[in-house]
């Protein structure tokens, strides 16, 4: 497998959806360049709009919050719907189609306020327990991730 360049990584990140017991999963859409028609959940890559056009945080002019903001963005844009405080879940690194290296910020949350509505990007989606989730056609490692919330809501009840 050949890597583009070792040193760009494309940065995403991803939310872990849940609200009254069950998670949301969303379908990707067909003609989606990677993994289409799996399913997935919501999330996206990190864009320079995302911060560059808010004051710095810093008087270096840095900006702190720019995972979290583009996270935000990409769950209204995809599903419409907002959601609670975002907590880090984990990471994953992967190699795209086209030898393109991507990391991958994952992140739980609970379901604030919305109806769903999907974009172009995904053509249909559920609410599933963690066990439900695994009857689904899912990106390698969702299913794994939606049960390591579940085990993180239950040590917390």
């Amino acid at each position: 497998m050949e890597i583009q360049n070792q040193e760009l990584h494309r940065v995403t990140s991803t939310a872990i959806i849940y609200k009254d017991g069950k998670y949301l999963i969303t379908q990707r859409s067909k003609e989606k360049k990677a993994f289409p028609g799996k399913w997935t959940v919501p999330g996206g890559g990190l864009e320079t709009d995302d911060y560059v056009h808010n004051p710095p945080s810093t008087a270096a002019g840095q900006w702190y919050s720019a995972i979290e903001t583009s996270l935000r963005r990409e769950i209204m844009e995809e599903c419409n719907i907002e959601v609670g405080k975002l907590n880090y879940l984990i990471d994953v690194a992967f190699i795209a189609p086209g030898g393109k290296p991507v990391i991958v910020l994952s992140f739980y949350c609970d379901y604030k306020v919305g109806e769903i509505k999907l974009d172009d990007d995904s053509i249909d989606y559920a609410w599933v327990t963690a066990e439900e989730a695994k009857n689904y056609d899912l990106i390698d490692g969702i299913a794994e991730e939606i049960e390591m919330v579940e085990k993180i809501k239950q040590s917390l009840s």
